[in-house]
């Protein structure tokens, strides 16, 4: 039994195998973008081309896809959050860090925001953006307000001697 790359735990020939070889329809938008990312870490780049919207396709390097796939290791999909995507939705957006090596064994990590679109019933991807970084949130404390180490006194007389 081989676990799906996607990181769901599940056996691939369970999970994003029957979306890749057609024979199920995803249902959601992270779905398929499971399903991609495990087309990717198997070289199906077929469905690749395929699950990309017709209208975007043309945006599609498929050589240097299917290059970039054959000569990187897949090492795992963290689903970071989805917005819409549900079976009832015909947008949706799905951020991701999808985690490599490169040829020479360097790790990389691919975090995007994938936009989705139904047609016909049919989820497809249609583009992806680089996610921006979160922005660093300092909070300063007061001598006077309490430890942010739970002790319950105050700054000046814990942490902060």
């Amino acid at each position: 039994m081989t676990i799906c790359p996607c990181g769901s735990t599940q056996p691939f020939a369970e999970c994003c195998q029957p979306v890749i070889t057609g024979t199920t329809k995803p249902a959601t938008a992270e779905q398929l973008m499971r399903a991609r990312y495990s087309a990717y870490a198997t070289t199906s780049m077929d469905f690749i081309r395929d699950s990309t919207h017709p209208e975007h396709r043309g945006d599609l390097d498929e050589d240097a896809t299917r290059q970039w796939a054959e000569t990187s290791t897949w090492q795992g999909l963290e689903i970071m959050r989805t917005n819409r995507g549900t079976a009832e939705d015909s947008i949706g957006e799905v951020e991701f860090i999808a985690r490599f090596s490169d040829k020479n064994g360097t790790p990389h990590q691919h975090h995007e925001l994938g936009q989705f679109k139904k047609k016909e019933g049919e989820w497809y991807f249609t583009e992806g953006a680089m996610a921006k970084p979160k922005p660093l949130v300092v909070v300063k404390i007061g001598r006077n307000d309490p430890c942010s180490c739970g002790s319950g006194i105050k700054y000046k007389k814990c942490c902060g001697k």
